[in-house]
């Protein structure tokens, strides 16, 4: 009954509905993975409400005195609360433009914290906005704070698109924050991510506003995950679905014509068509016997 499945259409058909299905798994595998990985992240942002602050150097990796720029950490260390003591370099310090919080476009003000040991990580010390005349106007920042500096915050991957870097206003301007171009800049090694300022001893100027952090979609990407599979799912239906239509010989094609009745039923009408041209009065039974056994012979 299903010895068309062996023939090369349906052998065919049968191989690139398998390789779509498990095509299709692996897509929704893929968009799990990606919904683990951005729950985790919201763990970490939620989390770095109560949790304790880790030292810096047991989270990001120490940048080698002639590297210039540390190894970027993996996306699992994300938004972790970290802590870390230094001397901010008022001379080096970054401004980021065109950044957007709460709707207005203002400047990043990114200054490195030296450490003990000569390596700096960067401190995204918070938003301002631009002087009048635009969006681009230089900003009013308030002067990092001299001496010895406490910043607890949370690690930020270095941003991966790569601006220009000039010099503007005193400052290294740029429009991304990315951390190995940045380095390069700056005449000590550098850790491979920076840091959002959360907290700081001595206080941080209120002049500044914290950079939010945004949760991540996760669910969106469970949501696909699931779908991919039920795609998979419903191609293997339709193929089987298709399959049974053809053993049963619902296919829709129209069946090829008999062409033995339409010879009978042609007769039969030829029969019909010389009985009535006969005499009414006695009637022709040769032509009416003809008649009626060419119907018969169309009916069976």
């Amino acid at each position: 009954m299903y010895r068309f499945l062996l023939t090369p259409r349906w052998l065919a058909a049968a191989a690139l509905t398998v390789a779509a299905s498990v095509t299709m798994v692996f897509l929704g595998n893929w968009q799990l993975h990606r919904y683990h990985e951005r729950s985790a992240i919201n763990q970490r942002i939620d989390a770095a409400a109560t949790a304790a602050p880790a030292p810096l150097d047991t989270v990001l990796p120490a940048p080698a005195a002639s590297s210039g720029v540390g190894r970027a950490p993996g996306v699992d260390t994300a938004w972790t609360k970290v802590a870390v003591t230094g001397r901010y370099d008022r001379t080096h310090e970054i401004q980021a433009r065109g950044r957007t919080v709460d709707g207005s476009v203002g400047f990043e003000i990114v200054t490195p914290l030296v450490l003990d040991d000569g390596a700096a990580v960067l401190i995204d010390r918070g938003w301002v906005p631009p002087a009048a005349g635009g969006a681009i106007a230089a900003p009013q920042v308030p002067a990092a704070p001299t001496g010895p500096v406490t910043v607890v915050g949370q690690v930020h991957l270095s941003e991966s698109r790569p601006a220009p870097i000039e010099h503007r206003d005193g400052r290294i301007d740029t429009r991304r924050i990315a951390v190995p171009r940045l380095a390069a800049q700056l005449p000590y090694p550098v850790y491979g991510a920076y840091v959002l300022l959360t907290e700081q001893r001595p206080a941080a100027d209120p002049a500044f506003v914290r950079i939010p952090i945004d949760h991540e979609n996760a669910w969106q990407n469970g949501g696909y995950a699931v779908q991919w599979w039920m795609f998979s799912v419903m191609a293997l239906l339709v193929f089987g679905w298709q399959a049974r239509k053809e053993a049963r010989g619902d296919t829709g094609a129209t069946p090829p014509p008999d062409r033995v009745a339409q010879a009978d039923a042609a007769r039969a009408d030829a029969a019909r068509a010389d009985a009535a041209r006969a005499d009414p009065a006695r009637g022709d039974r040769v032509a009416h016997a003809d008649a009626a056994q060419a119907d018969r012979s169309a009916a069976t």
